[in-house]
């Protein structure tokens, strides 16, 4: 994980670096999580241009969107608004009812909420929007999916790459968590040093990660469909193929 240090966001980070399947790092360059981009400075354009960020995945709501939109730069708005909007984006009942004997509801606040959305048919088809796009990636190109704050949206989506390549609970956590200790210096309206950043990343590494959120999304998987490649394949209609590809993308090559 590195931090991208911009002058209008605070929370823009590269997923490069966790170890995934086969003891492969993801490669630095190619995914980033964001909070909102809505106030970019020419600085912070010139400077996504340079990473060659060709996707912009917004997860906001429409509202949100609308009242805060992101600076345009080279990339092509997506719009992701991950939270259902409308009765029609909820909750699937017959994917409930084939699949709670299985799903055990989370016992915090936060996991239920990912788990609704995890469950939902509009939820599924913002994972495959993003996952779709992440296939379609030049070797040069790279993209970034965002919310408000970088934390909860862009979470589940950061946690769902994560887990299909491979990287352990623990670092999904930690990379999750990571947003909390940010807020400080989101209030403060500046960026921590190089100091304080490798400081706050060498705390997290160091710390046993409170997975209790973030298992809405990886333990929902697992008591649903066995394992990510399941739910990857059978749920988003992926192929093995397109499974491959996105490990070969996405992970070094040793």
């Amino acid at each position: 994980m590195k931090l991208i240090k911009l002058e209008g966001a605070t929370n823009f980070r590269d997923l490069g670096g966790y170890v995934g399947l086969g003891n492969k790092k993801v490669r630095y360059g190619k995914i980033y999580r964001a909070d909102s981009l809505s106030s970019l400075s020419r600085v912070d354009i010139k400077k996504l241009n340079e990473l060659n960020i060709v996707y912009d995945c917004d997860l906001r709501s429409h509202y949100e969107q609308e009242m805060a939109p992101d600076k345009a730069w080279k990339a092509e708005f997506i719009d992701c608004h991950l939270y259902a909007e409308s009765p029609a984006e909820h909750v699937d009942k017959a994917i409930l009812t084939k699949l709670i004997k299985n799903i055990k509801p989370m016992d915090n606040y936060l996991g239920p909420i990912y788990q609704k959305v995890l469950l939902s048919t509009h939820g599924q088809k913002i994972f495959k929007t993003v996952f779709e796009k992440l296939l379609t990636l030049e070797n040069d190109q790279a993209l970034v999916f965002h919310c408000s704050a970088g934390k909860d949206r862009t979470g589940m989506i950061a946690a769902l790459i994560l887990m299909g390549l491979g990287v352990s609970d623990d670092d999904i956590t930690r990379d999750y968590l990571v947003t909390n200790r940010l807020y400080h210096f989101s209030y403060q309206k500046n960026q921590p040093s190089d100091d304080e950043m490798a400081n706050l990343v060498a705390e997290m590494n160091l710390t046993k990660a409170d997975s209790a959120g973030i298992k809405g999304i990886t333990e929902t998987i697992r008591m649903g469909w066995g394992s990510f490649d399941n739910f990857f394949i059978h749920v988003l209609g992926f192929s093995k193929d397109d499974l491959q590809e996105i490990r070969t993308k996405f992970l070094e090559a040793k």
